[in-house]
């Protein structure tokens, strides 16, 4: 079985979200981590090399044999976007979604170019909604 590169580790978040560039970036998400912080009320904590996290699960996989631990909702300051895994629980809230301002989606992530782009009250019903939503099925699993 393949080893998974993304683990919880212990370094700083901070100092990881010091560290990104541009300044516009840096700041969102510096605000995301307040808002995640204060929506889940759990610590934030490095996965890897570049994904914040908060909260955690185990799962096994029903089609290989890959199995290991990853946050209940996250996010990442990438390039390009700001990623946040967090459309578990979501995907069938198209009302609130149309609300949110400009985003894109696939499965398990909503990609937001800038927090300005979108209204911070919709975006913390819908990390509150994945939050709910993963605790309560995929811890008991």
């Amino acid at each position: 079985m393949a080893e998974l590169k993304t683990k919880a580790t212990t370094d700083s978040v901070t100092a990881f979200l010091n560290s990104i560039v541009p300044a516009e970036k840096q700041e969102d998400g510096m605000k995301l981590l307040e808002i995640f912080e204060n929506v889940t009320g759990e610590k934030a904590v490095m996965w890897g090399t570049s994904i914040v996290g908060f909260g955690k699960y185990h799962y096994k996989s029903e089609r290989s044999t890959q199995e290991g631990d990853w946050p209940l909702v996250g996010f990442s300051p990438r390039k390009q976007n700001l990623t946040l895994y967090i459309m578990a629980g979501n995907q069938d809230k198209l009302e609130i979604l149309k609300k949110l301002g400009k985003y894109k989606a696939s499965v398990g992530c909503l990609y937001i170019k800038r927090l300005s782009d979108v209204d911070l009250y919709i975006l913390e019903e819908l990390i509150k909604n994945s939050f709910k939503y993963n605790a309560s099925i995929l811890t008991k699993k």
